[in-house]
């Protein structure tokens, strides 16, 4: 853009040098501060402030609050899924392989506490914003592909019963692992026990994980292995 009386190029409109970085920094401020205050309360200005940059620079590249929002979304979403994907399940027996993932999933939460304030708030909003997301229909289908194959071999060997439905699995692995720090400071208050990622958490993780096992088990092998 010119400018109209010198007739030379702004600075501010200049195109930004390191793009990527740019944009990658104001996606993890963004994420945090979604994270912490929810679409409403978060603030682009407290945004540009973590970043040191402006707001015009971050409409630049993302337009609107809600797309930016919504760039978060799916960027939280799609990393989860990208790490899930690294698990390499393909040689271990149907149940450690099942083992494996809730176990993950249980200390992912832990790890990216972030995460699990994003979805919580999209839920308080009753999720309109991510329902305006395109990406979001095709971007979790690959943990119910990876459920839906662990089940096959484990009903194929009959280590799984017939019957369960991978959606079901994988929406029980996420609740009681979202429990754990969702509920943290609430829970820990009335029962005195610490959650997320304090107290014992090998055994919490180790009930869940039981927990999925137990409902996938197919019931005459359980008691053929007794």
């Amino acid at each position: 853009m010119l400018n109209a009386r010198t007739g030379t190029r702004t600075a501010a409109m200049r195109k930004p040098k390191a793009p990527e970085a740019n944009r990658a920094r104001i996606l993890g401020a963004a994420t945090e501060e979604f994270a912490s205050r929810g679409f409403k309360g978060a603030s682009m200005d407290a945004i540009a402030a973590r970043t040191r940059t402006t707001r015009a620079m971050i409409n630049y590249y993302f337009g609107t609050k809600e797309k930016l929002y919504l760039a978060v979304l799916e960027s939280v979403y799609s990393e989860i899924r990208q790490a899930e994907a690294k698990l390499d399940l393909d040689h271990l027996p149907p149940v450690d392989a099942m083992r494996r993932i809730v176990e993950f999933t249980f200390g992912y939460y832990i790890e990216h506490e972030a995460f699990v304030r994003l979805v919580i708030a999209e839920n308080q909003a009753k999720g309109r914003h991510l329902k305006k997301s395109a990406a979001m229909r095709t971007l979790n289908r690959p943990i119910v592909a990876l459920l839906s194959g662990v089940m096959a071999r484990g009903q194929a060997e009959g280590s799984f019963r017939a019957g369960p439905d991978p959606i079901d699995v994988h929406m029980a692995i996420a609740a009681l692992g979202n429990f754990n720090v969702s509920h943290q400071h609430t829970f820990g208050a009335i029962f005195q026990r610490d959650m997320g990622a304090k107290g014992d958490v090998d055994a919490r993780c180790a009930v869940v994980t039981e927990l999925v096992l137990r409902y996938l088990m197919n019931p005459i092998t359980s008691q053929e292995e007794k």
